[in-house]
Protein backbone atom coordinates (compact mmCIF):
# COMPACT_ATOMS: atom_id res chain seq x y z
CA UNK A 1 0.00 0.00 0.00
CA UNK A 2 1.32 3.60 -0.81
CA UNK A 3 0.72 6.37 1.62
CA UNK A 4 1.41 9.67 2.98
CA UNK A 5 2.84 12.03 0.18
CA UNK A 6 3.92 10.65 -2.89
CA UNK A 7 5.08 13.41 -5.34
CA UNK A 8 4.27 13.49 -8.66
CA UNK A 9 8.01 14.52 -10.15
CA UNK A 10 8.96 17.46 -12.42
CA UNK A 11 11.43 16.00 -15.21
CA UNK A 12 13.98 18.43 -15.11
CA UNK A 13 14.69 19.88 -18.17
CA UNK A 14 17.94 22.05 -19.87
CA UNK A 15 17.31 25.33 -21.64
CA UNK A 16 17.67 23.20 -24.65
CA UNK A 17 14.86 21.38 -23.69
CA UNK A 18 17.25 17.92 -23.37
CA UNK A 19 16.42 16.19 -19.71
CA UNK A 20 18.52 17.15 -16.66
CA UNK A 21 19.53 14.28 -14.87
CA UNK A 22 22.10 15.73 -12.28
CA UNK A 23 18.40 18.08 -11.51
CA UNK A 24 16.74 14.97 -11.50
CA UNK A 25 19.36 13.42 -8.70
CA UNK A 26 19.57 16.14 -6.32
CA UNK A 27 15.62 16.71 -6.31
CA UNK A 28 14.97 13.01 -5.77
CA UNK A 29 17.17 12.96 -3.34
CA UNK A 30 15.80 16.37 -1.81
CA UNK A 31 12.06 14.60 -1.72
CA UNK A 32 13.48 11.60 0.35
CA UNK A 33 15.33 13.56 2.45
CA UNK A 34 11.53 15.48 3.70
CA UNK A 35 9.65 12.42 3.91
CA UNK A 36 7.78 11.98 0.74
CA UNK A 37 6.91 8.71 1.19
CA UNK A 38 6.85 7.17 -2.49
CA UNK A 39 8.56 9.01 -5.87
CA UNK A 40 5.91 9.17 -9.09
CA UNK A 41 7.98 9.88 -12.12
CA UNK A 42 7.39 10.28 -15.60
CA UNK A 43 4.03 10.86 -14.93
CA UNK A 44 1.81 13.81 -16.35
CA UNK A 45 3.69 16.25 -14.09
CA UNK A 46 6.67 14.68 -15.76
CA UNK A 47 5.79 15.65 -18.92
CA UNK A 48 5.51 12.18 -20.04
CA UNK A 49 3.14 13.16 -23.64
CA UNK A 50 6.78 14.78 -24.65
CA UNK A 51 9.35 12.48 -23.37
CA UNK A 52 10.31 9.41 -25.83
CA UNK A 53 10.03 6.24 -25.07
CA UNK A 54 14.19 6.08 -24.59
CA UNK A 55 13.58 9.23 -22.27
CA UNK A 56 10.56 7.65 -20.55
CA UNK A 57 12.43 3.86 -19.77
CA UNK A 58 15.86 6.45 -18.67
CA UNK A 59 13.69 8.74 -16.34
CA UNK A 60 11.91 6.05 -14.51
CA UNK A 61 15.31 3.89 -14.50
CA UNK A 62 17.02 6.90 -12.94
CA UNK A 63 14.37 7.16 -10.13
CA UNK A 64 14.81 3.24 -9.16
CA UNK A 65 18.57 3.89 -8.96
CA UNK A 66 18.62 7.04 -7.39
CA UNK A 67 15.63 6.20 -4.36
CA UNK A 68 17.89 2.67 -4.18
CA UNK A 69 15.02 0.90 -1.58
CA UNK A 70 15.01 4.10 0.47
CA UNK A 71 11.34 4.76 -1.24
CA UNK A 72 9.20 2.77 -3.16
CA UNK A 73 8.85 3.70 -6.86
CA UNK A 74 5.44 3.79 -8.73
CA UNK A 75 6.39 4.40 -12.40
CA UNK A 76 4.03 6.40 -14.99
CA UNK A 77 3.43 4.01 -17.48
CA UNK A 78 0.60 5.73 -19.25
CA UNK A 79 -1.03 5.88 -22.82
CA UNK A 80 -4.04 5.96 -25.11
CA UNK A 81 -2.74 3.02 -26.80
CA UNK A 82 -2.94 -0.20 -25.38
CA UNK A 83 0.00 -1.58 -26.79
CA UNK A 84 2.28 1.39 -25.96
CA UNK A 85 0.83 1.17 -22.17
CA UNK A 86 1.93 -2.45 -22.18
CA UNK A 87 5.56 -1.58 -23.52
CA UNK A 88 5.75 1.00 -20.80
CA UNK A 89 4.34 -1.10 -17.80
CA UNK A 90 7.20 -4.15 -18.99
CA UNK A 91 9.44 -1.58 -18.98
CA UNK A 92 8.96 0.04 -15.72
CA UNK A 93 8.54 -3.83 -13.99
CA UNK A 94 12.28 -4.33 -15.51
CA UNK A 95 13.39 -1.15 -14.16
CA UNK A 96 12.55 -2.72 -10.53
CA UNK A 97 9.28 0.00 -10.43
CA UNK A 98 7.01 -1.44 -7.49
CA UNK A 99 4.36 -0.43 -9.41
CA UNK A 100 2.77 1.25 -12.83
CA UNK A 101 0.50 4.16 -12.57
CA UNK A 102 -1.47 4.35 -15.90
CA UNK A 103 -3.96 6.70 -16.97
CA UNK A 104 -7.29 6.28 -18.37
CA UNK A 105 -7.09 6.37 -22.42
CA UNK A 106 -7.09 9.98 -23.26
CA UNK A 107 -8.50 11.11 -26.46
CA UNK A 108 -9.91 8.13 -27.66
CA UNK A 109 -13.16 8.48 -25.90
CA UNK A 110 -13.59 4.22 -24.76
CA UNK A 111 -16.36 2.39 -23.24
CA UNK A 112 -16.32 1.14 -19.95
CA UNK A 113 -15.77 -2.02 -21.68
CA UNK A 114 -13.20 -0.50 -23.60
CA UNK A 115 -11.23 0.70 -20.24
CA UNK A 116 -11.37 -2.75 -18.80
CA UNK A 117 -10.12 -4.45 -21.75
CA UNK A 118 -7.11 -1.71 -21.51
CA UNK A 119 -6.50 -2.35 -18.03
CA UNK A 120 -6.55 -6.06 -18.03
CA UNK A 121 -4.14 -6.17 -21.21
CA UNK A 122 -1.57 -4.27 -19.19
CA UNK A 123 -1.74 -6.50 -16.12
CA UNK A 124 -2.42 -9.50 -17.78
CA UNK A 125 0.98 -9.01 -20.24
CA UNK A 126 3.62 -6.46 -18.16
CA UNK A 127 2.59 -8.32 -14.40
CA UNK A 128 2.96 -5.60 -12.70
CA UNK A 129 0.88 -3.77 -9.75
CA UNK A 130 -0.88 -1.06 -11.55
CA UNK A 131 -2.47 1.97 -10.12
CA UNK A 132 -5.54 3.25 -12.23
CA UNK A 133 -4.90 7.12 -12.82
CA UNK A 134 -8.74 8.32 -13.45
CA UNK A 135 -8.63 12.01 -14.00
CA UNK A 136 -11.73 12.89 -16.56
CA UNK A 137 -10.36 16.79 -16.76
CA UNK A 138 -7.44 15.57 -19.01
CA UNK A 139 -8.82 12.20 -20.62
CA UNK A 140 -12.20 13.55 -20.77
CA UNK A 141 -13.37 9.70 -20.27
CA UNK A 142 -14.31 8.85 -16.20
CA UNK A 143 -14.19 5.10 -15.06
CA UNK A 144 -17.20 4.55 -13.29
CA UNK A 145 -17.10 2.89 -10.16
CA UNK A 146 -18.16 -0.21 -11.57
CA UNK A 147 -15.60 -0.73 -14.12
CA UNK A 148 -13.28 0.05 -11.26
CA UNK A 149 -14.87 -2.78 -8.96
CA UNK A 150 -14.85 -5.06 -12.15
CA UNK A 151 -11.25 -4.36 -12.64
CA UNK A 152 -10.06 -4.58 -8.76
CA UNK A 153 -10.85 -8.09 -9.08
CA UNK A 154 -7.52 -8.72 -10.67
CA UNK A 155 -5.12 -9.50 -7.69
CA UNK A 156 -2.75 -7.08 -9.58
CA UNK A 157 -5.29 -4.02 -10.43
CA UNK A 158 -4.14 -2.46 -6.43
CA UNK A 159 -5.39 1.44 -6.36
CA UNK A 160 -6.55 4.06 -7.85
CA UNK A 161 -5.40 7.85 -8.11
CA UNK A 162 -8.76 9.79 -7.96
CA UNK A 163 -8.97 13.04 -9.60
CA UNK A 164 -11.95 13.40 -10.51
CA UNK A 165 -12.57 16.01 -7.59
CA UNK A 166 -15.75 14.14 -6.37
CA UNK A 167 -15.36 13.44 -2.59
CA UNK A 168 -18.35 10.99 -2.54
CA UNK A 169 -16.40 8.40 -5.15
CA UNK A 170 -13.21 7.42 -2.22
CA UNK A 171 -16.89 6.44 -0.06
CA UNK A 172 -18.45 4.77 -3.38
CA UNK A 173 -15.14 3.04 -4.03
CA UNK A 174 -14.66 1.54 -0.50
CA UNK A 175 -18.41 0.40 -0.56
CA UNK A 176 -17.98 -1.23 -4.07
CA UNK A 177 -14.59 -3.65 -3.78
CA UNK A 178 -14.28 -5.95 -0.92
CA UNK A 179 -10.45 -5.91 -1.09
CA UNK A 180 -7.94 -3.69 -0.08
CA UNK A 181 -7.47 -1.62 -2.39
CA UNK A 182 -5.15 1.96 -2.12
CA UNK A 183 -7.25 4.97 -3.01
CA UNK A 184 -5.23 8.07 -3.85
CA UNK A 185 -5.98 11.59 -4.39
CA UNK A 186 -4.49 13.29 -7.11
CA UNK A 187 -6.13 16.73 -5.63
CA UNK A 188 -3.69 18.52 -3.62
CA UNK A 189 -6.64 21.31 -2.15
CA UNK A 190 -8.84 18.67 -0.72
CA UNK A 191 -6.14 15.61 0.55
CA UNK A 192 -7.61 15.84 3.87
CA UNK A 193 -11.26 15.58 3.18
CA UNK A 194 -9.93 12.84 0.82
CA UNK A 195 -8.30 10.89 3.76
CA UNK A 196 -11.26 11.75 5.99
CA UNK A 197 -13.57 9.63 3.42
CA UNK A 198 -10.91 6.77 3.26
CA UNK A 199 -8.33 7.89 1.63
CA UNK A 200 -4.64 6.35 1.91
CA UNK A 201 -2.43 9.39 0.66
CA UNK A 202 -2.05 12.21 -2.32
CA UNK A 203 -0.03 11.84 -5.35
CA UNK A 204 1.06 15.34 -5.10
CA UNK A 205 2.26 17.88 -7.45
CA UNK A 206 2.37 20.62 -4.83
CA UNK A 207 4.79 18.49 -2.57
CA UNK A 208 7.64 18.86 -5.74
CA UNK A 209 8.65 22.18 -3.79
CA UNK A 210 7.05 21.64 -0.54
CA UNK A 211 7.72 18.08 0.40
CA UNK A 212 8.20 18.46 4.11
CA UNK A 213 4.98 20.61 4.81
CA UNK A 214 3.04 17.89 2.73
CA UNK A 215 5.06 14.90 4.20
CA UNK A 216 4.24 16.60 7.68
CA UNK A 217 0.45 16.76 7.00
CA UNK A 218 -0.21 13.32 6.53
CA UNK A 219 2.31 12.23 9.63
CA UNK A 220 -0.07 14.66 11.63
CA UNK A 221 -3.63 12.22 9.93
CA UNK A 222 -1.87 9.50 10.94
CA UNK A 223 -0.82 10.32 14.45
CA UNK A 224 -4.77 10.80 15.10
CA UNK A 225 -4.71 14.82 14.85
CA UNK A 226 -6.68 16.24 12.22
CA UNK A 227 -6.47 19.72 13.36
CA UNK A 228 -3.01 19.42 12.56
CA UNK A 229 -3.31 18.22 9.15
CA UNK A 230 -5.95 21.31 8.48
CA UNK A 231 -3.30 23.27 9.84
CA UNK A 232 -1.24 22.39 7.35
CA UNK A 233 -3.70 22.40 4.35
CA UNK A 234 -4.69 25.97 5.23
CA UNK A 235 -0.94 27.13 4.94
CA UNK A 236 -0.36 25.56 1.57
CA UNK A 237 -3.64 26.43 0.06
CA UNK A 238 -2.48 29.55 -1.46
CA UNK A 239 0.59 27.72 -3.24
CA UNK A 240 -2.06 24.69 -4.51
CA UNK A 241 -3.85 27.61 -6.28
CA UNK A 242 -0.84 29.18 -7.81
CA UNK A 243 0.55 26.30 -9.41
CA UNK A 244 -2.11 25.78 -11.05
CA UNK A 245 -2.59 29.04 -12.47
CA UNK A 246 -1.30 27.67 -15.71
CA UNK A 247 -1.19 23.96 -17.17
CA UNK A 248 0.71 21.72 -14.88
CA UNK A 249 4.05 21.25 -14.87
CA UNK A 250 4.72 24.95 -15.74
CA UNK A 251 4.31 26.87 -12.46
CA UNK A 252 5.72 24.29 -10.18
CA UNK A 253 8.66 23.67 -12.69
CA UNK A 254 8.82 27.91 -11.97
CA UNK A 255 8.63 27.60 -8.39
CA UNK A 256 11.22 24.65 -8.22
CA UNK A 257 13.66 27.30 -10.42
CA UNK A 258 12.86 30.09 -7.47
CA UNK A 259 13.80 27.49 -4.62
CA UNK A 260 17.17 26.61 -6.73
CA UNK A 261 15.80 22.85 -7.09
CA UNK A 262 15.86 22.97 -11.39
CA UNK A 263 15.02 25.09 -14.53
CA UNK A 264 11.71 26.34 -15.62
CA UNK A 265 11.89 24.57 -19.10
CA UNK A 266 9.15 23.00 -20.10
CA UNK A 267 8.67 21.42 -24.01
CA UNK A 268 6.62 22.63 -25.98
CA UNK A 269 3.63 23.26 -26.61
CA UNK A 270 3.85 24.41 -23.10
CA UNK A 271 4.67 27.78 -22.98
CA UNK A 272 6.70 29.89 -20.83
CA UNK A 273 4.93 31.35 -17.47
CA UNK A 274 3.13 34.78 -18.39
CA UNK A 275 4.76 37.59 -15.94
CA UNK A 276 1.33 38.06 -14.30
CA UNK A 277 1.47 34.59 -13.40
CA UNK A 278 5.00 34.23 -12.19
CA UNK A 279 3.90 37.06 -9.40
CA UNK A 280 1.28 34.51 -8.58
CA UNK A 281 3.79 31.59 -8.11
CA UNK A 282 6.04 33.41 -6.47
CA UNK A 283 3.62 35.27 -3.93
CA UNK A 284 2.26 32.35 -2.75
CA UNK A 285 6.08 31.13 -2.21
CA UNK A 286 6.25 33.60 0.16
CA UNK A 287 3.48 33.78 1.70
CA UNK A 288 3.57 29.81 2.46
CA UNK A 289 7.21 30.65 4.06
CA UNK A 290 9.24 28.65 1.29
CA UNK A 291 10.80 31.86 -0.37
CA UNK A 292 12.31 35.01 1.69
Amino acid sequence: MFTGSLTALVTPMNRDSSLDMESFGRLIDFQIDNGTSTLVPAGTTGESPTLSHEEHRRVVRFAVERAAGRVPVLAGAGSNSTHEAISLARDAREAGADAALVVVPYYNKPTQEGLYRHFMAIVEQAQIPVVIYNIPGRSVIDMSVDTMARLARHPLIVGVKDSTANLMRPLETRAAIDKRFNQLSGEDGTVVSFLAAGGDGCISVTSNVAPRLCADLHAHWQAGDARAAMAVQDRLLPLHGALFCESNPGPVKYAASLLGLAGETCRLPLAPLSNESRAKVRDALTRVGLLG
